[in-house]
């Protein structure tokens, strides 16, 4: 009977531990995505913040719908790899490259990454190179607030 009461605090206390931990890449990450001009396209650098909860990532800038917009999701792994999605819709034309693109457009591509527990480097995936143009991804972790001052 005491070994169970035991065993059955010690899962308790486990599982009540676990509820809560940040983890590792946990917080708020400044991110700035740099894509370089090509062809007739001109390069732009987008600055916005991302935040990772339980090691997903997930960052916007714009306003969701509207030109413009951009959403980045993934997860971090444990060693800090990660393969982000970039998804969002064309700004204009001029910061597209490629045939048969609008304004308003929906697109998406994939984010190469890796971590750290402060900071972060990502390129977007260019296939064959014929749609879209490279894009550099950094990632700055924001320090996390200080704790109140115990009265």
């Amino acid at each position: 009977m005491r070994k169970t009461f035991l065993s059955a605090l010690f899962l308790l206390t486990m599982a009540a531990g676990g509820q809560g931990a940040a983890g590792p890449y946990d917080g708020v990450w400044n991110t700035t995505m740099t894509c370089e001009a090509k062809g007739n396209s001109l390069g732009y650098t987008w600055k916005f913040t991302s935040t990772v909860a339980d090691n997903i990532l997930h960052g916007e800038r714009g306003d969701a719908g509207q030109p413009g917009y951009l959403a980045l999701d993934g997860r971090i792994s444990r060693d800090g790899s990660a393969k982000l999605t970039a998804s969002g819709l064309v700004l204009s034309t001029q910061y597209t490259h490629g045939p048969l693109v609008s304004k308003g457009e929906q697109y998406s591509y994939e984010v190469k990454s890796h971590f750290t527990a402060t900071e972060g480097e990502g390129d977007r995936s260019t296939g064959l190179g014929i749609y879209g143009h490279p894009c550099h991804y950094v990632f700055g972790k924001q320090a996390a607030p200080a704790a109140p001052a115990k009265p």
